[in-house]
């Protein structure tokens, strides 16, 4: 073999891993600080508590937990009534915002403000304000829809009623949560062709009929995005019910696992029941995904473009 045949085997093999070189530290960083946090969950989900073998039963106590189906219904409560709302304001702020009229990026700037804000901030500012005392009532007052010396016990007493709560949490999410889905939204509307929807105007069109059958079409790929994120976020909530609730008043399942975690970690099964409802979480998560995917038909229309 000669020189110049190694040389151009050498460069050729040099080409070809230079991209595996790139990519090898983000590999590195998925394996120390993602599968190997998970493999360690799913193992300490089988490992029984007293002699360390492998079992089902931590599940089985994840089960006849006296927190869990409620925990479960109520995040498929939240996440039902939050994402149905959510994708409908921001999608109309979406369009308004689209629109361009005068002030619009001003507007735009005011409602992107939620985003910006941490969640323990945005939770600590509504934590204030939903107390009788708070921000709201006196707003309220000052705007002459409440009398002087009215209040509303927006996170009620102790034993207030369960839905009272879920109202206070869908609406503080839905204020958080909302600008992001309406950025991710008002940026698949700003990259569609304006020359159909201008067609559809021309073909004798109003603007409900080109919203249904032309814009939200070319948008479908953007609000897949958007309702799946927006959905896995969802079942995750646990920080805004904590900070204004505590735990255990409104259980959910995240809620669940930092409260076996963190609040009892004393306990022999705690570590147990954390990995458990962890790993549930997990599989719902991607369950609500590919069950909005197959709804949605993004399988068939791969299969259609294969």
């Amino acid at each position: 073999m000669t020189a110049a045949v190694r040389r151009k085997r050498s460069k050729h093999w040099a080409e070809k891993l230079v991209p595996y070189l790139l990519i090898l530290p983000v590999v590195i960083y998925y394996i120390l600080f993602w599968v190997r946090p998970v493999v360690d969950v799913v193992i300490g989900s089988l490992t029984d508590p007293v002699s360390h073998g492998l079992t089902l039963n931590n599940f089985a106590m994840v089960f006849q937990d006296e927190t869990f189906w409620d925990s479960l219904w109520n995040t498929t409560i939240i996440v039902v009534i939050s994402v149905t709302l959510e994708f409908f304001a921001a999608l109309a702020l979406a369009l308004l915002i689209n629109r361009k009229f005068w002030g619009s990026s001003y507007f735009l700037f005011l409602v992107i403000i939620p985003m910006a804000l941490p969640p323990v901030a945005a939770a600590a500012m509504w934590q204030t304000g939903l107390t009788p005392h708070g921000w709201l009532n006196s707003l309220l007052m000052h705007l002459g829809i409440l009398a002087e010396g009215q209040k509303i016990y927006w996170l009620g007493s102790y034993d207030a009623s369960k839905w009272q709560l879920l109202f206070v949490i869908i609406l503080v999410d839905a204020w958080t949560v909302i600008p992001s889905v309406m950025i991710i939204l008002l940026a698949g509307l700003q990259n569609l062709p304006k020359e159909a929807i201008e067609a559809g105007y021309v073909f004798g069109g109003d603007k409900l009929t080109v919203l249904r059958r032309i814009t939200i079409p070319m948008l479908s790929s953007t609000i897949q995005t958007a309702v799946i994120l927006r959905l896995i976020a969802a079942i995750q909530i646990w920080l805004i019910v904590v900070l204004l609730l505590g735990f255990g008043r409104l259980p959910v399942l995240v809620e669940r696992i930092v409260y076996y975690h963190e609040e009892v970690p004393g306990l022999d099964i705690s570590y147990q029941m954390a990995t458990g409802y962890t790993v549930i979480v997990s599989v719902l998560v991607s369950i609500a995904a590919f069950f909005y995917l197959y709804v949605s038909g993004a399988f068939k229309k791969k299969e259609q473009d294969a």
